[in-house]
């Protein structure tokens, strides 16, 4: 014999003492998942027979049940719950959580347990108070379907608890995680059915549309958000479509208000035929009874959501809360109907509809419908993906996993809306995120990411990162994304170098890695720069009114240009390319992001450089060479030639370091004398592009770079294949040739854009400088044989480790951005970069 109860549920077991509750419990349930009176009892008095801490333990009971119902862990109760408040208050728990409870009472005979007790060494109950809880267990079995208990086993004798082999947990209903896609998820049809066979079409289905069924789905699953009836010309042959890809196990759909509404008058019920559903009544008049009857039913099973895909996706018609996933009552079917509301109508008639999403916080991605909204907009990992195509705008598809959306265009006007479907002024995204929400930036910060689980972050290092955040950053609706540190190579073994291509290829070879990227190193800073199509782009997606088209920051938030009109004509330069040569329609998008370097490095650096490297290099040369025409005129001393040729050493390396600060920097005086060098693609709207390789975003664009009049200009680089020892050389060679020539270095990256070995994360990017740049970062003289070997001692883990996590915590915000969460859950990630980089790391490496 099984017992059969929902994968999460509340069992409570019904027994007077010595029934066998907690063997039986023992035999069925993991021990995790049994929460006992007398175990509670004994937590808060060492005793589990001390009848004067009973109060104390249920108490603590009732926290336990709590805590696993609201964590969604099955969650077994062991004590004689015999009276019905006792019972009234484990119900009322399982309602709170939307759980069912089931009862597993034991009504043995009073004999057996009164000798059962008799037996027991370790404790002994009075026989009237077990013939009490006898009793009121009889009492009880007549009662609990009232109370409020969804399924109850009910076990007169020990021969039949005897046969319980197991407990069979079934899957919720609404369970459908086995299913893991890919899908095309359809907004609310409406009865539009001439333009859902268009929709289906667009996305490559087969169809045949006279006769109402998919004849081709390519391996993909449909799944229908709800409201598949009223307003439009044909919901009938909505239903009948929909109704049959079901039946075929090529469709899933939730059950939208339109539809329960068309059911309950199906069924006879008093409803007001009214917002379309007169339509469907007429429709419905000329229909058969068996089909009737076929739709009823079909209305009648639809789940009020969908889990699917291991719990990564979610299907709502209007919505619902991270806590009702995956669970099922009455109050969710409803909320999952027709969202939230407050009681009160807007200046349309139309009742007010809070929206949910602002407070969502579930890991799971949510896709519903409902209300008709002018495009699709992400926000917290959801999306409305109504875009009212029954008042003749568009019915759209959202493609996943990959969140392509596709579209068509109404045929017609079926219905006007009584609530205007209008382009919104700003995304809901910078609408309720006016403020930095400083709860999230403060304190130690446990945050987890996509690459890396969790990545702690101290709590003296946070408030670093939000003091230069608040202080010197740019307005943080626009810091999206800050670039990590970057890691250098293990040191050279070759004499007079420090860095050297081979260490960098080394380290990728035996992380696994078959290809790399050797991108050319710029003599420029690491600038973020953000570019919309024009004004109205920018205030739209991110919730900026100050006619700014777009920006360019550094690697720490700080905005890079002084003037800000010089920065807008910069931005306008860069939007202007991107119009002509036609990216705003090949990505989809008015705005985008990129990782790039902006070049001279002395429009950044001005201040550095004249107050450190100028005055150190000044100083050095004239110093040395008053030395050294000194020394030159001193003869017939001792190992006078010896230190001749030291301080003859020394102010040529200080001529060299005059040189090699001197490439980086050349007057500013207008655009003209900037130059951008962009390498990664990072975002447009609904995508990022860190599943692309670098030869991708290289080759992509390139496209938008050069040209006269144009500030952008292409990075070089060199493709190396470790099954080919020649293109190490090539490499190796042109890294030569580029540091001989005066240039930086070059930088070395895994093919792919993010690459896991065996041991986890590879560094994304190591950078191998020449000799001449790094005689700014280590000083004029480093190349001295005793400091060179000195330096050759510098240890890189720290540095590694830090380059690694800053890594992820880009990608996170970002992605997090993308995919339209909350700023201040961005900005946790993007202050946490700030916060690593107060880090006690040599600045040097």
């Amino acid at each position: 014999m099984d017992i059969k109860i929902p994968k999460l549920s509340l069992v409570v077991l019904i027994g007077a003492s010595s029934a066998g509750k907690s063997t039986l419990a023992r035999r069925l349930f993991k021990d995790t998942e049994i929460i006992s009176s007398d175990a509670c009892r004994a937590m808060v008095s060492d005793d589990e027979n001390n009848m004067d801490a009973t109060k104390d333990a249920f108490e603590l009971l009732h926290f336990m049940v709590e805590t696993r119902l609201r964590r969604g862990l099955l969650t077994v109760v062991d004590a004689t719950s015999a009276r019905i408040e006792d019972r009234a208050k484990l119900v009322a728990l399982a309602k709170k959580y939307y759980v069912m409870p089931v009862a597993i009472v034991l009504n043995l005979p009073l004999k057996i347990c009164a000798e059962r007790n008799r037996e027991r060494a370790d404790r002994n109950i009075p026989f009237e108070i077990i013939a009490n809880f006898v009793t009121l267990v009889k009492r009880a079995g007549r009662n609990l379907k009232e109370e409020g208990f969804k399924r109850v086993f009910e076990y007169r004798n020990q021969e039949q608890v005897d046969n319980i082999q197991r407990v069979f947990r079934e899957r919720m209903f609404t369970d459908r995680s086995d299913i893991t896609g890919p899908f095309d998820i359809i907004g609310d049809v409406h009865g539009c059915y001439d333009e859902l066979c268009l929709l289906l079409e667009k996305l490559d289905y087969k169809i045949d549309k006279a006769n109402y069924c998919l004849m081709e789905n390519n391996g993909r699953t449909l799944l229908f958000v709800g409201d598949l009836v009223d307003r439009g010309p044909n919901s009938a042959g909505v239903l009948r479509f929909v109704m049959n890809a079901v039946e075929a196990g090529q469709a899933l759909t939730v059950v939208g208000n339109h539809d329960n509404k068309l059911m309950r008058w199906l069924n006879g019920k008093k409803v007001e035929v009214k917002n379309g559903l007169e339509c469907t009544v007429k429709e419905m008049e000329a229909e058969s009874a068996e089909f009737k009857h076929k739709v009823e039913k079909f209305i009648f099973e639809m789940a009020s959501h969908y889990v699917l895909d291991e719990g990564r996706l979610v299907i709502a018609h209007a919505g619902i809360r991270a806590s009702m996933i995956g669970r099922a009552s009455a109050g969710i079917r409803d909320y999952c109907m027709y969202g939230e509301t407050n009681g009160e109508v807007d200046e349309f008639g139309l009742p007010v509809r809070l929206n949910w999403a602002t407070n969502y916080k579930g890991k799971a991605m949510v896709v519903f419908g409902h209300t008709p909204i002018y495009e699709p907009q992400w926000f917290n990992n959801t999306i409305d993906i109504d875009t009212g195509c029954v008042f003749g705008h568009k019915l759209t598809a959202l493609r996943y996993p990959s969140k392509e959306i596709v579209q068509v265009n109404a045929l017609a006007t079926y219905a006007v809306s009584k609530r205007p479907i209008e382009k919104p002024a700003v995304s809901m995204q910078h609408e309720h995120d006016a403020l930095l929400d400083i709860d999230t930036v403060l304190g130690k910060q446990l945050i987890s990411s996509r690459l890396m689980d969790t990545i702690t972050i101290r709590e003296g290092n946070v408030a670093a990162g939000f003091e230069t955040m608040s202080l010197f950053g740019i307005d943080p609706k626009w810091l999206i994304y800050l670039p990590p540190t970057m890691s250098p190579a293990e040191t050279s073994s070759l004499p007079g170098y420090l860095e050297y291509p081979t260490e960098a290829f080394s380290y990728y070879k035996e992380h696994g890695i078959e290809k790399v990227i050797c991108e050319e190193k710029h003599m420029g800073s690491r600038a973020v720069v953000i570019v919309c199509k024009d004004v109205a782009a920018a205030e739209a997606k991110f919730g900026v009114g100050d006619g700014k088209m777009g920006v360019c920051y550094t690697r720490t938030g700080r905005a890079f240009f002084g003037d800000e009109a010089l920065e807008q004509a910069f931005i306008r330069n860069i939007a202007g390319v991107l119009t002509e040569r036609g990216f705003w329609d090949e990505f989809h998008t008015e705005w985008v992001c990129l990782d790039a370097e902006l070049m001279p490095w002395s429009a950044k650096a001005q201040g550095l450089i004249q107050h450190q490297y100028a005055g150190t290099g000044s100083a050095a040369k004239n110093a040395l060479h008053a030395v050294n025409k000194v020394l030159s005129n001193v003869k017939d001393i001792p190992g006078i030639e010896q230190l001749q040729a030291t301080f003859t050493a020394r102010e040529s390396m200080a001529n060299q370091f005059v040189e090699a600060y001197g490439r980086y920097c050349w007057e500013v005086q207008s655009l003209a004398d900037y130059t951008l060098a962009p390498f990664h693609l990072l975002a447009t709207e609904k995508q990022t592009y860190f599943d692309k390789d670098h030869v991708w975003h290289m080759e992509t664009l390139q496209k938008y770079c050069g040209g006269e009049g144009n500030v952008m200009q292409a990075t070089a680089y060199k493709i190396v294949d470790f099954a080919d020892p020649a293109s190490e050389a090539i490499a190796t060679e042109w890294w030569l040739a580029l540091t001989a020539a005066g240039g930086e270095g070059m930088v070395v990256k895994p093919m792919q854009f993010i690459h896991r070995g065996e041991r986890g994360l590879v560094q994304p990017a190591i950078k191998i400088r020449g000799i001449e740049y790094l005689r700014i970062i280590y000083g004029l003289g480093y190349t001295e044989a005793a400091q060179l070997e000195r330096l050759k001692q510098r240890g890189l883990n720290t540095k590694r480790g830090l380059a690694l996590r800053e890594f992820s915590l880009g990608v996170e915000a970002l992605e997090r951005f993308v995919a339209g969460e909350r700023l201040t859950s961005v900005h946790q990630c993007v202050t946490a970069i700030l916060a690593l980089e107060s880090e006690p790391v040599d600045p040097r490496l």
